[in-house]
Parts: structure tokens; C-alpha cells; sequence
């Protein structure tokens, strides 16, 4: 990546991606760690390694519904000629104080319940008669709730080896051990994991609360009729999602009409919710784009070192760029082009990173694979821009899906990876390869 000192000095200068790239890294830093309850922490990133304070399982345990006997008692066990054992009891799971199995005797058992004293292996309810003359499980889980100390006998037509059937204490993990690492994101496994050994909290950094701002006096909701010279928002709808997907928490503002004090004045007031705040939308060289007049203001009104920079990127779709931070608390503030296309793929290589990287995690960028160009014609690309074309990956090879216009929202929708021209390219052969981003 290049270094600070190669930036351009002047505002028509191009910035390479890498640049604009390190800057908004740079200047993002992660949220502060806070405790939160198991369930609030769901895609949130562990701060701390989590020990294990208490092995699992806790205690020997069946992992079958049926008998627990001891294995002599057992051995030469066939259907010709079974073991006949007295049923002593029975043991559910979650029982306190469970029998004891002595010789020539067995327990009924259910799934979960601890190994009773005495017994060395379980026999599943399948190897047996169910116990005077019932078989199938549903007869002996019926059963289960007879009074402990409930005579009977059960033949078993199978020989057991020591601990068969039988889940070992700490076998899952014991104590002591590291249950999770710092760094972890937190899914749903990881919330199981936590609530089993005990963990009511855990210390987290929070998921970045991020906020869309759509602008364009064109701009209609979806659900609503169009009139002549209006489009639907879809980018608002794009970002969002791609912030939550990202591990976000996202909050979508309708779209802004092309008036600078109304976009300045949503900004403002969208500031108390928000870690990062990303506008779609007026930041070329137009009469009307108002993100970069409304923004204008705020190096000379906010704290020092609050302002947002407006610049060129050397690349294609996405040439215009906003980064900065405003408001008291320094919000990053990142302004997207406002082409679908140009607005999704700004996302990817700029606004997830940065989103990543609120969250604290090391590993802020999606996978990149090497892949074979399957195309019927070669790829064009202008001189010194850094193109990224959409593209179908799958098995080494990656087929452009639509052309190079930024507005192709259609085409966007079957890519599931970005083609990647580097700036001294101007063409592609098929058959050449390539990188590719990966977007799945």
C-alpha cells in the first residue's frame, strides 16, 4: 500500500484506491468494549479469551436411551441367549442422586441422565426386550416415570465394551481450557458455547451503528408511484443491507431531497445515533450535488481536525469520494457516488472495511481469489484506473456478468464476485488470469 507522502496535493489530483483506502483505515478506530447480556452480543467481537470454568459434560452421561450395566454382566449377551438383569430403577436426565447398579443388575437410562454408580456402559433400548416384554422406546419412556425402585427385568441381546454409549466427563472441553479467543465474532455456536459454561455476560466491542443517507430530488420509496423523471432508492436499500450483512447495526434515512440546508440539518440530527455515517449521492462536479456543498462547512465550523475531504479515485466504477469525520464526536463520514453500481462496489472496498474495522477485528477485507477470465471477447479498461467489472465465480473461473455502466443494477444482482483490472492494464484476454474479490 502506498505511503502518506505519494497523496495527491491538489483536489484534482487522483487518489489511487489503496491511498483513499489507508486513509479512512487510518483514521477509523475501533469501538470501546462494553459488557453485554449473551443474546446482545450476537455479532458482536470478543475483547478478551474466555476460559472454561467448568468441564463439559460435568459428569459421565448417556448419550442413548437405555440400560446402564456393568460389562461382565453383559459379555456373551446374543439373541439365542440373552443377559436377564434386574431393573433397579430408573434415571432421568437431570437427577440428583442416581441408584447404584450392582452385579446382575442394570438402570433404566434416558439421554443426558449421569452414569449411575456402578454401572460401566450403556446398552441402547435397541439390543434389549424394553424391559418385561416392551421394546419400543416410546414403551420404555413411558415407563421412566414409574416409582424408583421399580422391579422388573430387561434381557439384553448384545455384549457392551467399558464406556460404550457413554459421554465422557470434559470430553466436549474441560476446565480450563480456552472456551473462545479474542477476536471471535460471535454467532449463534459461539452463544451456545458461552451459555453452557455458565457465561451470563460477556465483554465485546458493540456492532458500528451506521447510517444511510440516500440524496436526489428524483428519488421516490419503493411502494409509491412514480412520476415523470423519478427513479426508485434502491441505493439506500443496497447500503443498508450491505452495512447489517457487513455486521452492522443499520439505520436507513429516506432519501434527501437536493437542498443543502435539509441534507445538513439530517446530518446533524442523525449524529447521536451513529458510529459512521454514509451519504450516496452528490459528490461529482454537478449544479446539484448537495453533499459536497452541505458538507462544505464543516472544517470551518466543527472541532479541529473535523471536515470532510472531497477527491478523484484512479478507478472505474466510482471515480468521486468523500471521506472525513463531523459533529462534536468526530463521526466518520464517508460520501459515495450515487450510480448503483459505482455505490455498491464504493461500499465493498471502502465502507465495509471500515465498518470491520469499528468492530476491532484484524481482518477487515472480503477473500480475494486468483481466477481464469471465461469470456467471449477480451476486457477493456482506461489507462491508469483501477477497474472492478462483476462478475460469476465459481470452480477457478470467473464470467463478467453485464457491462461496465454503473447503473446496471440487474447485472449486480447475478455477480457474486468483482473482476479486478489493475491500472496498467488495458485489456484482458480470455483464458488470462485475473483477481477477483469475493462478494458471497
Amino acid at each position: 500500500m502506498s505511503s502518506a507522502a505519494t497523496r495527491p496535493a491538489g483536489p484534482d489530483d487522483l487518489w489511487s484506491v489503496d491511498d483513499h483506502l489507508e486513509d479512512i483505515l487510518s483514521t477509523v478506530r475501533a469501538l470501546e468494549p462494553i459488557e453485554l447480556q449473551l443474546l446482545d452480543a450476537q455479532g458482536c467481537v470478543l475483547v478478551e479469551d474466555v476460559t472454561v470454568p467448568v468441564s463439559l459434560p460435568p459428569f459421565d452421561n448417556s448419550s442413548m436411551d437405555g440400560y446402564a450395566v456393568r460389562v461382565a454382566d453383559v459379555a456373551g449377551a446374543s439373541e439365542e441367549f440373552p443377559a436377564v438383569l434386574e431393573v433397579v430403577g430408573d434415571v432421568a436426565a437431570g437427577a440428583a442422586d442416581p441408584l447404584r447398579v450392582g452385579p446382575g443388575q442394570a438402570a433404566r437410562i434416558m439421554t443426558g441422565a449421569p452414569l449411575p454408580p456402578g454401572a460401566e456402559a450403556v446398552v441402547p433400548v435397541e439390543w434389549t426386550d424394553g424391559g418385561l416384554g416392551e421394546g419400543p422406546v416410546s414403551g420404555m419412556r413411558a415407563r421412566s416415570l414409574a416409582p424408583e425402585g421399580a422391579e422388573g427385568q430387561v434381557r439384553v441381546h448384545r455384549p457392551a465394551e467399558a464406556r460404550a454409549h457413554v459421554r465422557a466427563t470434559g470430553s466436549d472441553v474441560k476446565a480450563g481450557d480456552r472456551a473462545l479467543q479474542a477476536g471471535t465474532i460471535l454467532g449463534p455456536p459461539q452463544i451456545a458455547l458461552l451459555a453452557a459454561i455458565g457465561r451470563a455476560t460477556v465483554r465485546v466491542r458493540p456492532r458500528p451503528r451506521v447510517v444511510v443517507v440516500s440524496t436526489g430530488s428524483e428519488l421516490v420509496q419503493p411502494g409509491e408511484e412514480l412520476g415523470r423523471g423519478q427513479i426508485y432508492d434502491s441505493n439506500s436499500f443496497a447500503l443498508t443491507a450491505a452495512a447489517r450483512d457487513a455486521g452492522a447495526i443499520a439505520y436507513r434515512v429516506g432519501a434527501v431531497a437536493d437542498d443543502a440546508e435539509t441534507l445538513r440539518s439530517t446530518i446533524e440530527d442523525q449524529l447521536i445515533r451513529a458510529d459512521l455515517l454514509v451519504t450516496t449521492g452528490g459528490v461529482s462536479v454537478g449544479a446539484y450535488d448537495v453533499v459536497k456543498e452541505a458538507l462544505s462547512y464543516a472544517g470551518d465550523e466543527d472541532e479541529a481536525g473535523s471536515g470532510v475531504d472531497f477527491r478523484k479515485l484512479a478507478m472505474q466504477p466510482g471515480k468521486p469520494q468523500g471521506f472525513g469525520s463531523i459533529g462534536p464526536d468526530h463521526t466518520p463520514l464517508l460520501a459515495l457516488p450515487g450510480n448503483p453500481v459505482s455505490s455498491y462496489v464504493s461500499f465493498e472496498l471502502f465502507v465495509r472495511p471500515a465498518i470491520r474495522a469499528l468492530m476491532g477485528l484484524t481482518d477487515v477485507h472480503r477473500p480475494r481469489a486468483r481466477a481464469v477470465l471465461k469470456a467471449d471477447k477480451a476486457l477493456r479498461s482506461p489507462k491508469g484506473r483501477r477497474q472492478f467489472l462483476r462478475g460469476a465465480y465459481g470452480d477457478g473461473e470467473v464470467t463478467p456478468v453485464g457491462g461496465a455502466g454503473s447503473h446496471l443494477i440487474a447485472a449486480l444482482a447475478q455477480a457474486d464476485a468483482l473482476i479486478v483490472v489493475p491500472e496498467d492494464s488495458e485489456s484482458v484476454e480470455p483464458g488470462a488470469e485475473v483477481e477477483v474479490v469475493l462478494l458471497g
